[in-house]
C-alpha cells in the first residue's frame, strides 16, 4: 500500500532523514522504533505532507505523494493521529469530530461514520458538547484518534499515542489500535512503548540518527539482542 524509497529530509543543514525506505503492506501495522531525536516524527510528518522531503519518493497506492500538501494527502486515503493529540481545546467533543469530516472523501457517509466512532468510544457520546480541553489526556486521545476517522482513511499513523496517559489508558489505547487492526486497517505505529508495539506489528524499523539500521517483523525485533537492550532494558 505504501512505499518509501531512499527519502531524504532536512531541517536546514541538519539532516533528520537519511536514505530511509520502508515497504507498509495493506491491512497489516508497522511499528517504527528508536530513540529520541531518531527521526521517527519527521518520517511520518513527510509521509503525511507536513514536511517536504530534499529526496526520495513516497508512494501511496502507486501514486507518488512525496511533496503533496497534507489535506491532499489526506483526502487520498492516510490519516494521523499526531503527538500531543492536537484537538481543539475549545470547540465541543462534536465540533472536534466534525472538523475531521471537512475533507471530500469523508463527507459521503459521514453521519455513519459519526456513529461507528461514538460506538468505538462511548465516553465520547456522554459527552458530545463539552469542550474537549476539559476532558482529560486519555479522553482526548481517543478524541484525537475518533476525529482521524473521521476522515475515512484507510492508512492511519499513530505519533506517540500513550505518551503522558495513565497505564490504564495506556491498555485501553492498545485495545483500541489491536481492534482497528482486526477489522482490516492499515497502520503505522510509532510509540514510545516498544515492546507493546512489536507484539502488535507484523513489520517493523529501527531507526538511528535518521537511517533505517534493523528491519524485520516484529517477533524477530523483539528477539534481536540489540534491540532487548537499547529498548526493553533486557
Amino acid at each position: 500500500m505504501l512505499t518509501v524509497s531512499d527519502l531524504d529530509l532536512f531541517y536546514g543543514d541538519a539532516q533528520a532523514l537519511d536514505g530511509v525506505s520502508i515497504a507498509v503492506a495493506e491491512g497489516t501495522t508497522t511499528a517504527i522504533v528508536g530513540a529520541n531525536g531518531a527521526g521517527k516524527t519527521s518520517l511520518i510528518r513527510t509521509i503525511s505532507g507536513i514536511l517536504k522531503p530534499a529526496r526520495g519518493t513516497i508512494r501511496f497506492r502507486g501514486k507518488d505523494i512525496a511533496g503533496l500538501p497534507s489535506h491532499v494527502v489526506c483526502d487520498l486515503g492516510i490519516g494521523q493521529v499526531a503527538e500531543g493529540r492536537q484537538i481543539f481545546p475549545t470547540l465541543s467533543i462534536r465540533e472536534n469530530l466534525e472538523m475531521g469530516a471537512v475533507i471530500p472523501r469523508a463527507r459521503a457517509g459521514a453521519k455513519d461514520t459519526f456513529e461507528r466512532v461514538l460506538t468505538l468510544f462511548p465516553r465520547l457520546q456522554e459527552r458530545l458538547e463539552q469542550a474537549a480541553g476539559t476532558l482529560s489526556g486519555g479522553e482526548q486521545q481517543m478524541l484525537a484518534i475518533g476525529r482521524c476517522l473521521m476522515g475515512k482513511p484507510d492508512l492511519i499513523m499513530f505519533d506517540e499515542p500513550s505518551l503522558g496517559l495513565s497505564p490504564t489508558m495506556v491498555q485501553e489505547l492498545f485495545r483500541t489500535i489491536r481492534a482497528l487492526a482486526a477489522e482490516g486497517m492499515t497502520i503505522i505505529l510509532v510509540e514510545q512503548n516498544v515492546a507493546a508495539s512489536l507484539k502488535l506489528a507484523q513489520r517493523a524499523y529501527v531507526l538511528e540518527n535518521g537511517r533505517v539500521v534493523l528491519a524485520g517483523t516484529g517477533e524477530e525485533l523483539l528477539a534481536d539482542p540489540a534491540v532487548k537492550q537499547a529498548y526493553l532494558g533486557l
